[in-house]
């Protein structure tokens, strides 16, 4: 087997470390769990917080990748992804970290979360999978803080200490939890009428023009 680069290893050894132990997790851990010298993250990634970025830029990746290959490849890639969920630990811990911090990252992190769902969604709109939206970008964003707050609910978030052997588990029985309500919610309108959102609507575009200061 290919050794994987230094900089890939260094990545994924991240990933895993600031899941366990939080966002100030001493990069000699990482390095060791890398299997690298210190000095060598700072050679690729310069800094802890050029690090925390680019664990940021492949959540971001692992999330758009999914979820286009599910809107495009349909059930049986759905099914494929969670007979294999674990996998997604060491992602899922992070991003729950990262929320856990709060702060203005957290928030970015959120914003390029809805950004991206508003790329692959409009790409499930193309395929016809996904119905259009009225406000593709809203309901983007909607659905994007739905399901990070809903992992920021859970047990693990509240821990300083991660077990990455446990998470899997806690990710399988909770991927196995929403999957199917969220499905139905998805598939099956939750309202049998569209009366609250013609309300909605006429009242908001009834609503005069606020004062200009």
């Amino acid at each position: 087997m290919v050794e994987q680069p230094a900089d890939e290893r260094i990545l994924q050894a991240a990933l895993r470390r600031f899941a366990v132990d939080g966002l100030s997790a001493p990069l000699r851990r990482v390095a060791q769990d890398a299997g690298v010298s210190a000095g060598l993250i700072i050679h690729h990634f310069g800094t802890r917080e050029k690090l925390l970025e680019a664990c940021d830029a492949r959540a971001l990746e692992v999330a758009r990748r999914e979820k286009s290959s599910v809107l495009t490849h349909g059930a049986g890639e759905l099914m494929a992804q969670m007979a294999d969920v674990e996998r997604y630990a060491p992602v899922i811990g992070f991003v729950l970290r990262r929320l856990q911090a709060g702060g203005p990252l957290a928030q970015q992190l959120v914003d390029d979360f809805a950004a991206r769902a508003v790329e692959y969604l409009a790409e499930g709109v193309e395929s016809g999978r996904i119905a259009p939206s009225h406000d593709p970008e809203g309901r983007a964003r909607v659905l994007s803080e739905m399901a990070l707050g809903a992992l920021l609910l859970q047990l693990p978030a509240q821990r300083d200490h991660l077990d990455l052997d446990e998470l899997p588990r806690w990710l399988r029985g909770y991927s196995e939890r929403i999957i199917g309500p969220l499905l139905e919610l998805y598939t099956v309108p939750l309202l049998t009428d569209s009366s609250f959102l013609d309300a909605y609507r006429d009242a908001h575009t009834a609503q005069p023009d606020p004062p200009t200061p």
